[in-house]
């Protein structure tokens, strides 16, 4: 549970920072990105995988960059439906998608499995061969 709750807190931490770096992401509030990051994960959660195997023929032939799309139509979804989370226009949800993305990914390289945050993409040479010393 401390996982799920310390990755939301990064997904928020993400959304708000598109919508410092974008014109065209608007949050009015922590409240809103709180709800965005909360729908935004359980879109991503539930029906990216299956769009993604809906369009795989698509995202073969643009080796993958339609991903960037259907992670734009999941923000303008959830731009809908919260109140107080704005995203004009597709172009800026791609751009805003690719930030969040990329933010998130970033900062759950810090996130071990069990919610604690700590290095786990750091894999020490000494540690691989074995040798503890």
């Amino acid at each position: 549970m401390r996982g799920v709750l310390l990755r939301w807190l990064v997904l928020t931490a993400a959304v708000l920072m598109a919508s410092w770096l974008l014109d065209g992401i608007r949050v009015s509030g922590l409240f809103p990105a709180f709800l965005a990051a909360a729908l935004l994960g359980v879109l991503n959660a539930v029906f990216r995988p299956l769009l993604i195997l809906l369009t795989l023929p698509v995202n073969i032939l643009t080796l993958g960059l339609f991903t960037f799309v259907i992670n734009a139509l999941m923000l303008l979804i959830v731009s809908a439906v919260i109140p107080g989370f704005d995203v004009r226009g597709f172009w800026t949800a791609v751009v805003g998608a690719l930030i969040i993305g990329a933010a998130s990914w970033l900062l759950n390289l810090f996130i071990g499995g069990k919610g604690k945050v700590e290095r786990t993409a750091y894999i020490d040479l000494k540690q691989r061969r074995g040798r503890w010393e």
